[in-house]
């Protein structure tokens, strides 16, 4: 008989020994005799989801069934990425309750099936705890569950996948197909690429070999065809090479190289946007890149000594390399394009529970899944919100008990899983089965600190996180010891125990040095403690039914099926947020987040109200009415005017980490002004710390955002020198030709005129460009900011004496010529087809205006093409311009254009501001809360276009979601 639980944290009990009675189940929220679908409000909805950018429909299911309190964007994903069956078809499903049935249901068979529970009654109350649980967003499985469990297909469970690769072009091609298969179920896939010979080294036959970069460039044609999941996600992998491959360098070069090309092909006018038509073309863009180092190589670091590469076949030293010097190409990459990052070997192996059976060599695509080679991990994670007791007066604690409770049945129902799922690859499936890794983790970190007056970047916010980390893993491995008494052990067990249980004494060590700060994570500490020991103590005993239990997931599209306000161990992206409304429509709010926090940090009712109120007009907390300064750092956010520092988010991390079987899936974002030092300083930093791995972004770093331009040709540089040298030549004719001075030609009382509306890198601007009935532009006029403002003001200046020249005569190609290219901030993507990215808002004015005033040859001449005239050059090989193109006679055609007649305004009007308010409509050019912040606060977001519908996305983890149709680019 193993020995029942007992005390406040424990929940359900486990009885009976190998093969005997099995798991007693106790309710946690549900009622016996009432099922929790009888204690919600149903309600029908329409989901109909169309591409912003065009107007068209990308999905339409009317009258689905769910829960009342269930948000507009959970209803939306869910119908469209969980339901199964064609729609339109009496299979197709069409209620949250089917598709809960559907899952919890084939848990429930299993279990029964294999012994999990101790009698019927106890099956029946799993069912409906997971049901409830489910329902009320308290937790969610991964997303191949909800894809694939309860239906004719296979049962894939697993969202993450690490592969192998050996030194032959047998295993070579294997590598490709089994990847290929992982991408088609909608997972992802990593491996260690650093068996495989390198360049430097000779094949049997004689020959030199190709070394694995070379290798990378047919799993990568690959990723990018197969886009896994069809409309799920893209295709999500992971390339990790070791330190001291010899062909480590070209593997940390990869991207930079390619990155260049980019540049160039899309100054060159070709579509080199994220799903872009030219895209494809470029190598090594479906992979994140991470090199592998070990403890030897970064003291090789600080010590500036000499670092040996070692032959794959032999093991013998082809060449020493300067270590610093190494580490800094590293760093200049990871800062010029995000790759690669960095994974710390000899942390992970410290605390890898079965060693015996191998290295961990590789993560999955987001790093947060770490074990031995040809296996999978299968997710679910906890809304932590869902555990915060808030009496709203400023009273709050966190529920230890339900918490350890759901992290119990959560952990009972993944481990079920495996005994029915269906796995990708024969190996995997052997692998899985025989250690049974789970991930358990969680979501609304972020927004369970502000909620409790936590800054992120604090002793007291990394407390709670490392509190409730620990007690997340620390009752899961308790919940497999007692699993392990009931059902056995994994069965790499036996010959893995004594380090299984070293790693055990690690965690429980690593819980008791950590330092306690106040009254909301001391009692989950204690908790956490008290499960540490249980797990010892029934550990030793019974052994662990898993070899692994938690990780730290993006959570994107799951996290927004629950409602959560931040993913993973994110912070808030923003205090304002973009929120959909039943019916249509949308609606900018203040995070619900903010009153609690101020409630708990002591504030009154009126002035909550007042903070609340200059939030929704500023969009930050800096001079909010009555708001302490000391207090700003709890509403510090991952974006806008106080952003958490880089070295914020590696200190979260390593609160976190200690606590964790697997790693956390998080890019540490930087600004644009951070140097290769401090890309330096993170990766050492990280190391120090104990993280097992580390990505950076580096703000606006990657192609379609604003880059640094390469330099023109040199037929380029002839013509503008050429340019420069006729205005210069026309400037001086005056001194030998007094009839020829300038004079100013002024425009007629009422002019013809185009006024557009732009977009640049999220900052709003109003350009209007006056004519001359027969004679070209004439005057320029720009708006942007307000009235009084600084920026406002410049602007003003700068239309004035652009104006000024162009009644005096100063050629408009000459302007082009000067300011097209000129790179400053804001920058990045427009909402003009023609001009898809800017280097700056002056770079935009001029590059419209050419498309709009000058003749085509003029502008060609200069690489400024429409959209249709570069499809045609991509069509045809040639840029030739049609007959309405050639005839530029007062306003060009190229591009259909507003043309308005009427006296000139030298300020086109805005639409009304919006009321300030607490709630208000969102500006009807926003799609998502990264495109809302950056309307509210000018930020450029570096973020890809959803390549389902359109919007724009945002970081979870080391990926990106979609907050529109939950599209993500990795695990969910």
């Amino acid at each position: 008989m193993t020995e029942t639980t007992s005390g406040p944290a424990r929940g359900s009990r486990a009885k009976g020994g190998k093969g005997g009675k099995g798991l007693r189940i106790e309710r946690i929220h549900t009622t016996p005799g009432v099922h929790p679908y009888e204690e919600v409000v149903w309600e029908r909805r329409d989901v109909v989801m169309t591409n912003w950018r065009d107007g068209s429909v990308n999905f339409e299911q009317r009258g689905v069934e769910f829960p009342d309190f269930w948000s507009v964007n959970a209803v939306n994903i869910v119908t469209s990425k969980y339901f199964r069956g064609a729609v339109g078809t009496p299979q197709r499903e069409s209620s949250l309750r089917q598709l809960i049935d559907r899952v919890v249901r084939t848990y429930r068979a299993a279990g029964e099936e294999h012994g999990y529970f101790a009698s019927p009654a106890d099956a029946e109350i799993f069912e409906h705890e997971l049901a409830y649980a489910l329902l009320h967003q308290i937790f969610s499985f991964n997303s191949p569950v909800w894809f694939n469990v309860g239906t004719k297909q296979p049962q894939q469970v697993s969202a993450c996948f690490i592969l192998s690769v050996d030194d032959s072009m047998e295993s070579i091609l294997d590598w490709y197909k089994e990847e290929g298969m992982i991408f088609k179920g909608g997972s992802g896939a990593g491996l260690n690429l650093s068996r495989i010979r390198s360049s430097k080294e000779l094949l049997s036959s004689g020959g030199n070999a190709s070394g694995p970069v070379s290798f990378m460039r047919g799993a990568d044609a690959s990723a990018g065809t197969i886009k896994s999941g069809g409309a799920t996600r893209r295709a999500a992998k992971m390339v990790v090479l070791d330190v001291d491959h010899p062909d480590v360098e070209a593997f940390i070069e990869t991207k930079v190289k390619e990155e260049e090309k980019i540049r160039a092909l899309r100054d060159a006018g070709f579509d080199m946007d994220l799903g872009g038509d030219d895209i494809t073309s470029v190598q090594y863009q479906n992979a994140n890149n991470s090199v592998r180092v070990t403890d030897e190589f970064m003291r090789a670091v600080e010590a500036g000594a000499k670092f040996p590469l070692r032959a794959r076949t032999s093991g013998e030293t082809i060449e020493e390399v300067d270590a610093k010097a190494l580490f800094r190409k590293m760093a200049e990459a990871a800062h010029a394009c995000a790759d690669p990052g960095i994974q710390y070997d000899d942390v992970i192996n410290h605390w890898h529970t079965s060693p015996e059976s191998g290295r961990i060599t590789a993560s999955n695509p987001c790093s947060e899944y770490m074990h031995l080679d040809n296996s999978s991990c299968n997710l679910a994670s906890l809304n932590l919100m869902k555990f915060l007791d808030d009496d709203g007066k400023g009273s709050q604690s966190f529920d230890v008990d339900r918490f350890s409770k759901v992290v119990e049945l959560v952990i009972t129902a993944m481990d079920i899983s495996i005994c029915f799922a269906d796995f990708p690859t024969r190996k995997i499936g052997e692998t899985t089965r025989a250690f049974r890794q789970l991930g358990i983790g969680y979501a609304n970190l972020g927004a369970l600190l502000m909620a409790t007056g936590h800054a992120y970047d604090s002793d007291g916010g990394r407390a709670l996180a490392g509190a409730i980390t620990s007690l997340m893993t620390g009752v899961s491995y308790r919940r497999s010891a007692q699993l392990a008494g009931v059902v056995g052990p994994y069965d790499g067990y036996a010959r893995n125990a004594d380090a299984h249980n070293r790693v055990m004494r690690q965690h429980s060590d690593a819980n008791a040095a950590a330092k306690r700060m106040d009254d909301l994570d001391t009692p989950v500490w204690a908790a956490a403690t008290e499960a540490w020991q249980d797990v010892l103590r029934l550990g030793g005993k019974h052994g662990f039914r898993n070899a692994q239990a938690s990780v730290l997931a993006p959570t994107g599209t799951i996290g927004l099926m629950m409602d959560c306000d931040t993913t993973g161990i994110e912070p808030d992206l923003a205090l304002v947020k973009f929120k959909k409304l039943v019916g249509g429509g949308s609606m900018q709010i203040v995070n619900n987040t903010v009153p609690q926090a101020l409630r708990r940090l002591g504030y009154q009712p009126e002035q909550v109200e007042a903070i609340v109120a200059h939030i929704a007009d500023h969009g930050n907390v800096i001079d909010a009415p009555g708001l302490k300064p000391e207090h700003y750092e709890v509403f510090d956010c991952a974006m806008g005017e106080r952003s958490i520092a880089p070295m914020g988010h590696v200190r979260m991390m390593a609160a976190a980490q200690p606590f964790l079987s697997g790693a956390i899936s998080k890019t540490v974002n930087m600004p644009s002004t951070s140097t290769v030092d401090d890309v330096e300083q993170i990766y050492l930093e990280g190391w120090k710390l104990g993280v097992k791995a580390l990505a950076v972004y580096v703000e606006n770093s990657k192609v379609g955002q604003p880059l640094s331009a390469k330099r023109k040709d040199k037929a380029d540089k002839k013509g503008e020198e050429g340019a420069s040298a006729a205005a210069s030549e026309q400037a001086q004719r005056p001194e030998r030709v007094v009839e020829y001075r300038p004079v100013r030609k002024r425009l007629p009382k009422g002019r013809p005129g185009i006024t557009t509306s732009f977009t640049v890198g999220g900052a709003e601007g109003y350009m209007t460009a006056n004519s001359y009935p027969d004679d070209g532009l004439g005057e320029v006029f720009l708006k942007m900011s307000k009235q009084g403002s600084t920026l406002a003001g410049m602007m003003d200046a700068f239309s004035i004496a652009v104006s000024v020249g162009l009644q005096y005569g100063v050629p408009l190609e000459t302007y082009v010529s000067k300011f097209t290219n000129m790179r400053f901030e804001p920058a990045g993507m427009t909402d003009d087809p023609d001009v898809r990215m800017a280097q700056s808002i002056v770079d935009y004015i001029f590059r419209r205006l050419a498309l709009d005033f000058l003749p085509f040859e003029t502008r060609s001449a200069l690489g400024i093409h429409t959209a249709a005239e570069r499809q045609r050059h991509l069509e045809t090989g040639s840029y030739e311009p049609t007959d309405e193109e050639l005839d530029v006679e007062g306003l060009s055609q190229s591009a259909p254009r507003q043309q308005q007649a009427g006296p000139a305004q030298s300020e086109p009007q805005p639409p009304a501001a919006l009321a300030p308010a607490e709630e208000r409509p969102a500006p009807r050019e926003a799609h998502s809360s990264t495109e809302l912040l950056e309307m509210q606060l000018g930020l450029n977001a570096d973020a890809p276009l959803c390549l389902s519908c359109g919007t724009k996305m945002r970081r979870a983890g080391s990926c990106y979601l979609c907050e529109g149709c939950g599209s993500t680019s990795g695990c969910s």
